[in-house]
């Protein structure tokens, strides 16, 4: 399908803008161009940061009906051309176009979430005379927006996860100035459109398009940027930590999620939940399942089924309704994968199915035997591979579950309540899914993780309590 190489503007404080310098954005399937957005400068980010000093004045006196509003007609723009923005999500990144519409759909529910959490931005009174002298004090405390965020959204969710900071920041009366990823940067615009078409006022909003390299330190050190709302890799999470100063951080980072299948599991269900959660966007998931633990007297079954399952997966066309999984993001990080696979395959692991690569495409890949010192067992992989590992017991499985510097949600299938309350006290992540896959999610719930997945919660009433800080009113009478 040859696609016509649009010239993308970015969006500046409400005003759409062009740059002499420009990024090509291409399609991963076939390295063809699609757009080209404006490289911008330090001096971009710079404007931006000072429009979004008055945009956060404005933003903190919008009345509360009005941020919902504003919300809810955004949210209504995305509703009524949903086939668009999935297909622009599925020509810019890995998803497939039924991957594509299931985040458009998502980001419609964010959105709306987050209109109505905007009316619970509620404070409580305090009971001053609990101490002794106090007993003429009477107060409360009330909330309030903390002016300037910065959120850094990765490529893999390139609508929903911008969601996840716009909506939140628009319903607490936050400015925000989003910088996208580099190479799936047209999601964003298109939402950002969509605030702009709902009447946000300039200044609350700016999508600048460009390389972190060029504008990625400006926005994250500038003193006038109170938090940075950051969701990709561990390694980039650790140096913003580093270089944010005194502000308020918000990282969804890395993961390794293991699930847990036990003997009493319901295999047909463990599978069906894993395969998905494992291949689902060629395994660019931070929830994607990596390593499952099953018990030996099913590891055979479970294993021979996982992989006929697995060999069925249909890779293709984005767009193609029949495909069940696209490329990775560029042939790059393809090769980066695939040396993971062979690594470990000296190592002495088995290759149950997949490890091929033809440009970005990787074959869905199963491997058996992975020794547990392999990188592909302790690091994040990022990609459409899985590692299947026979234990003893569950008291094995969760050591083993908790023996990585990562801990953002596990699963375990199994009908034991016993087994499954033991699991969910001793898992070391943010969230456990029983009798479901460890890339469960829904978008109002706490999502984040302990170690080295993060710092702080997302889902929409979480990141608004991150973009907002409580402040104390007390009447001496």
């Amino acid at each position: 399908m040859k696609v016509r190489v649009a010239q993308r503007k970015m969006f500046l404080a409400g005003k759409w803008v062009t740059r002499d310098q420009t990024i090509t954005v291409t399609n991963p399937e076939n390295n063809e161009a699609i757009a080209t957005v404006p490289a911008a400068t330090k001096e971009d980010m710079l404007e931006a940061v000072q429009a979004a000093k008055k945009g956060a004045v404005v933003s903190a006196k919008l009345p509360v009906f009005k941020r919902i509003e504003i919300i809810q007609l955004a949210a209504d723009f995305i509703e009524e051309q949903q086939e668009d923005f999935a297909v622009t999500i599925a020509l810019e990144g890995s998803k497939t176009i039924r991957e594509a519409r299931k985040e458009v759909a998502r980001c419609i529910q964010t959105l709306r979430i987050s209109a109505e959490e905007g009316r619970r931005l509620e404070g409580k009174t305090i009971p001053f005379d609990q101490s002794s002298g106090n007993e003429n004090r009477l107060g409360y405390y009330s909330l309030f927006p903390i002016g300037i965020i910065g959120a850094i959204t990765p490529f893999n969710d390139p609508l929903n996860l911008v969601a996840h900071k716009i909506g939140p920041a628009v319903a607490s009366g936050n400015a925000i100035i989003v910088k996208p990823a580099t190479v799936t940067p047209l999601s964003a615009l298109k939402l950002a459109d969509a605030f702009s078409q709902a009447g946000l006022p300039d200044g609350i909003l700016s999508v600048i398009t460009g390389r972190g390299s060029e504008v990625g330190d400006t926005l994250v050190t500038h003193p006038d940027v109170r938090m940075i709302s950051f969701t990709g890799g561990l390694e980039t999470g650790t140096e913003i930590a580093k270089k944010a100063g005194l502000k308020k951080l918000s990282m969804e980072l890395g993961s390794n999620s293991p699930v847990i299948v036990l003997n009493d599991a319901n295999l047909n269900q463990a599978v069906d939940s894993t395969v998905s959660g494992a291949f689902w966007a060629a395994g660019q998931n931070c929830l994607g399942v990596q390593r499952i633990y099953v018990e030996k007297d099913v590891f055979e079954r479970f294993t021979a089924q996982f992989v006929e399952q697995t060999k069925a997966y249909r890779k293709g066309s984005k767009l193609f309704d029949s495909t069940d999984m696209g490329p990775l993001i560029n042939e790059r990080e393809a090769i980066r994968v695939e040396k993971l696979v062979n690594e470990a395959i000296k190592q002495g692991a088995t290759l149950a199915c997949g490890g091929n690569r033809e440009g970005a495409y990787l074959e869905p890949t199963v491997l058996t035997n992975v020794p547990p010192n392999a990188t592909i067992a302790k690091e994040e992989i990022f990609g459409p591979v899985v590692l299947l590992f026979a234990v003893n017991s569950l008291q094995e499985a969760i050591e083993r579950s908790n023996d990585v510097n990562y801990g953002l949600q596990a699963g375990i299938f199994t009908n034991h309540l016993q087994a499954a309350f033991e699991a969910i006290q001793r898992l070391d992540v943010g969230g456990v899914m029983v009798n479901d896959s460890s890339d469960f999610r829904i978008d109002s719930m706490p999502f984040g993780g302990v170690k080295g997945s993060g710092l702080g919660r997302e889902g929409v009433k979480y990141a608004i309590q991150e973009m907002t800080e409580p402040k104390v009113v007390c009447f001496n009478l």
